[in-house]
């Protein structure tokens, strides 16, 4: 997801660092921003073996287990952004087309949901 979020400008995607968002949401250095949304990504990757993978057992496709798993990590970011906006109020202030970032965003989680769903062997 990291790869798309620097390649997505090269796509004609608005920039967007989660990281940086992270960091500035928190007051804390960016490189703990980055840290923290590995760590993200690594807890939501076991949350998808431990949690998901059971209440998915119906569906066959690995792909489509994935772009589930990254939908719901999207929906999860979302909902996560507003409480932290609201504990921590410093929302920083999207740059460029909102619908764009949004796109960005989902699609971001989706590759990262099927690299999940791929590497997981079940």
């Amino acid at each position: 997801m990291t790869l798309v979020t620097f390649m997505g400008p090269y796509m004609g995607m608005p920039k967007m660092n989660p990281a940086a968002m992270l960091s500035m949401m928190m007051n804390v250095p960016v490189f703990l921003g980055w840290i923290m949304h590995f760590m993200i990504g690594i807890i939501f990757a076991l949350m998808y073996v431990f949690l998901l993978l059971p209440l998915l057992s119906k569906v066959k496709s690995r792909i489509l287990k994935g772009v589930i798993f990254g939908m719901a990590a999207f929906v999860f970011a979302q909902i996560a952004m507003m409480v932290m906006g609201a504990m921590f109020g410093n929302m920083p202030s999207p740059e460029g087309s909102m619908v764009l970032m949004m796109i960005g965003s989902i699609m971001g989680h989706i590759i990262y949901g099927i690299v999940v769903a791929l590497f997981v062997k079940k």
